[in-house]
């Protein structure tokens, strides 16, 4: 195992249901985050928000190791995308790529190039997911920035041509998703229910987060061909759910809820349970809040301990990377609230983590972020790493 620096403790004497209000102007996906909010309003509505301790357990036992790193030298790493066969794909933010890497070997094999990605900020290739139907079509959907939006297209991948040619011509499933130099979103997934949810963020426009007509700080459900999904709370529209940041982690745990990561701006970064139709405060509300207009985050950290992006659900439990935190988060749940006080593990071993995804039993795929242009790359950055977790 390559450990690259250390600059805390692994686990936390402060953790994130015990921290108080502060500044951190640094925080998050990149630096330079908008002017705070002014104004913070309402909670989470009434019989619908995560039931939060005010005196959180103690840290449920835990860990977080990590066996091996898979592969090495990842330029801009995003999306993670395991394979059937055990195998993995991986996004570069910057290149515009797809690549996939040999789980047991590491070996890297380019697929191809996205056409129209036009990567600046914090936009470019973002997340990945395969098809429903993969094991038939071959369907490997992408969410990227474009010259004009951000939007979600799908490619077959075809595995008899050759390297760097094995991208079908894209096919345009959703667009017109603002785009800006940060807050793009980008987390795209498939949900227990055959849907596909994509993670916006407001573009830097905030007041985009609470209009219902625009696409930008919202959680999108669609179907794989982009109609809005049966069963949306809004009639003919894909949004889920209003008042977001930016998002770029989603996750379902075992009884099919779904749970989203998000950035704050300089005091909370939130865990969130996400129920249809509910607005999750931004930008009049940051992290928990009085009243009963807006829902509730289940668990909330200083941005300079978070900075969330992937998030990834096992054996009852919520790991998060964090970017600016630069450590994995363990969140054990208990329905939709945290059961115990979060824990931290790997803080600073491998600089900031971009994104997590479930392996077999009881391991986690782990991508790094130090290439992105926001951290500090250190020789063999950027890396796939396998890691044991309980």
């Amino acid at each position: 195992m390559i450990v690259r620096r250390r600059t805390a403790p692994a686990v936390l004497a402060a953790t994130a249901l015990l921290l108080t209000a502060g500044c951190s102007s640094g925080a998050g996906d990149g630096p330079g985050r908008a002017p705070a909010a002014t104004a913070p309003g309402g909670a989470s509505s009434a019989g619908t928000a995560p039931s939060v301790p005010t005196a959180p357990a103690p840290p449920a036992k835990g860990s977080a190791r990590v066996l091996r790193t898979v592969a090495e030298g990842l330029k801009t790493p995003w999306g993670l995308a395991p394979l059937p066969g055990g195998d993995l794909l991986v996004s570069s933010r910057d290149e515009g790529t797809v690549t996939r890497i040999e789980a047991k070997t590491g070996r890297k094999t380019e697929l191809g190039t996205v056409p129209g990605v036009a990567p600046a900020g914090e936009g470019g290739l973002l997340g990945i997911a395969l098809s429903p139907g993969y094991a038939s079509d071959h369907m490997i959907y992408a969410y990227f920035t474009s010259a004009s939006d951000n939007r979600i297209v799908r490619m077959r991948y075809d595995e008899r041509r050759p390297a760097g040619d094995r991208l079908d011509a894209p096919d345009t499933v959703f667009k017109g998703i603002p785009k800006g130099t940060i807050h793009n979103g980008g987390r795209i997934a498939f949900g227990p229910d055959g849907m596909l949810y994509a993670g916006t963020g407001e573009s830097g426009r905030r007041g985009l987060a609470q209009d219902r007509a625009s696409l930008g700080g919202k959680i999108l459900r669609m179907t794989p061909e982009g109609e809005p999904a049966p069963g949306n709370p809004f009639p003919g529209s894909v949004v889920y759910s209003t008042g977001h940041r930016n998002v770029q982690g989603l996750a379902w745990d075992g009884r099919q809820r779904l749970f989203a990561s998000e950035f704050g701006q300089d005091t909370w970064d939130e865990l969130n349970a996400i129920k249809p139709g509910d607005d999750y405060g931004w930008p009049e509300a940051e992290g928990r809040s009085a009243g009963t207009r807006f829902h509730d985050p289940l668990a909330q950290w200083h941005t300079d301990d978070a900075s969330p992006s992937g998030i990834a659900f096992v054996n009852g439990v919520i790991w998060m990377a964090a970017l600016k935190g630069e450590r994995l988060w363990r969140v054990p749940l208990n329905g939709t609230a945290a059961a115990a006080t979060p824990q931290a593990f790997l803080t600073g071993d491998y600089g900031r983590l971009r994104t997590v995804a479930p392996a077999a039993g009881d391991r986690l795929w782990l991508i790094t972020s130090n290439t992105d242009g926001r951290g500090t790359p250190h020789e063999g950055d950027d890396r796939l790493l396998e890691v044991q977790v309980r």
